[in-house]
């Protein structure tokens, strides 16, 4: 068994047109469709529940609910980017999300609140990392691994920007006027980045790897495939459940809400410090070796943080740690399939690949929820978590592909 290097085979070769708009594009649009369509709703969530008289348990199943529609439209949208490029797919997208804003701000009652996410659910699938991801890939190889990184390093500013800036509407204005407000600079700002900057020719994609099945039917039913996502579905419940019960853990062993606060916001800091690293780690490592070791890792930071009580300084440190690898994962998940199979079916694939995975996170909220209970307190849910994630890389242990010499 051997496994492509990011910058090997699978990606590609040959130099090709990088429409120049593309890149700074996407950083803009990703920063602005993660910060609006996903952040906000966090932040006006206890305002909307205020006021509506909706309880929380209700408005976050509507938002999980897109997060769901996401992660299995994805599937379609890779298909479609595919065979004709993101620019009608992203543009549509950007326009979807405009409207479901609307129709979240306008809600008369919760079947409509829950039609408007069912929409966003839609323009996520439509907008953010996959169908980015997919057009980096293509344009960018057998060098993508360098734009990837750069994405989502402006993606992981969304919430520095507008989770403040979120906020400081909401003081002045009704969560649906803010909602109204952050629809019109999602307009402004995506629709015309993607109906301008994604008209570049659609170059073909690059021939799949010697050894490897080019069918994504046959790909998407082999073992690696199916192991792989298994491994990144059991890795992505465990992470997102970890982000969602950080501040309930701190604050059950006494930290203030402030305290616990800062830990949660430093982790994300750690994701952007982590994504600078992937790169280099790519060029030293094989695909098997680099996708069990970050699974494992995660299992590793988790557990520190079930059994770091203190001092608050470590427990900052861990938290940092445990958002290095968070970062790192994400793009682990992006060159997971050119590194196996090539990019020939890059959207297709990867969004079959991310589908259960999107599903785990926007389910592990309320699991965790369910489980801190039973299992006896936080500390010990990190305990079973930490668990999951070392299933996941033992997992990952089988996800390499036999490539032919």
């Amino acid at each position: 068994m051997t496994d492509l290097h990011t910058r090997g085979a699978a990606t590609g070769a040959g130099d090709r047109s990088r429409p120049r708009a593309v890149l700074p594009a996407l950083c803009a649009t990703q920063i602005t469709s993660w910060g609006i369509v996903y952040y906000a709703f966090p932040v006006l969530n206890p305002q909307i529940t205020a006021d509506s008289g909706w309880s929380t348990g209700a408005t976050m199943a509507a938002f999980s609910l897109a997060l769901v529609v996401s992660g299995i439209a994805g599937i379609r949208v890779g298909r479609i980017i595919d065979h004709r490029g993101p620019r009608t797919v992203m543009t549509a997208g950007s326009v979807a999300g405009v409207l479901s804003l609307v129709i979240v701000a306008l809600a008369p009652n919760l079947p409509v609140f829950f039609a408007g996410w069912l929409l966003g659910g839609l323009a996520m699938a439509a907008t953010f990392y996959q169908p980015a991801f997919a057009a980096l890939t293509r344009w960018w190889a057998p060098d993508h691994v360098r734009a990837l990184t750069i994405v989502t390093l402006a993606g992981g500013l969304a919430s520095t920007v507008f989770a403040p800036l979120t906020a400081a509407l909401a003081d002045q204005l009704s969560w649906r006027e803010t909602y109204l407000v952050l629809a019109a600079i999602l307009a402004a700002v995506t629709i015309p980045a993607h109906t301008i900057a994604l008209r570049a020719p659609w170059p073909p994609a690059a021939p799949s790897p010697a050894g490897t099945d080019a069918s994504p039917g046959s790909v998407a039913r082999s073992r690696p495939f199916l192991l792989l996502a298994v491994a990144f579905t059991l890795s992505a419940f465990a992470m997102y459940a970890v982000v969602v019960t950080l501040v309930p853990l701190l604050l059950e062993r006494g930290y203030t809400t402030s305290q616990a606060a800062w830990a949660l916001g430093l982790g994300g800091a750690g994701q952007t410090l982590g994504r600078t690293l992937y790169a280099p780690l790519a060029r030293h490592t094989g695909t098997t070796v680099r996708t069990t070791t970050l699974i494992a890792l995660g299992a590793l930071t988790t557990a520190a943080l079930a059994v770091t009580p203190g001092p608050y300084g470590l427990v900052i440190a861990v938290s940092i740690a445990a958002g290095m690898v968070r970062g790192n994962l994400t793009l682990l998940q992006a060159t997971a399939i050119t590194d196996r199979w090539g990019t020939r079916h890059y959207g297709r694939l990867s969004g079959i690949l991310a589908a259960p995975a999107m599903t785990a996170s926007a389910l592990a909220p309320f699991a965790a929820a369910l489980l801190a209970g039973p299992l006896g307190g936080y500390p010990e849910l990190f305990g079973a978590l930490a668990g999951i994630g070392v299933v996941a890389a033992l997992v990952a242990t089988a996800t390499s592909v036999r490539i032919a010499r």
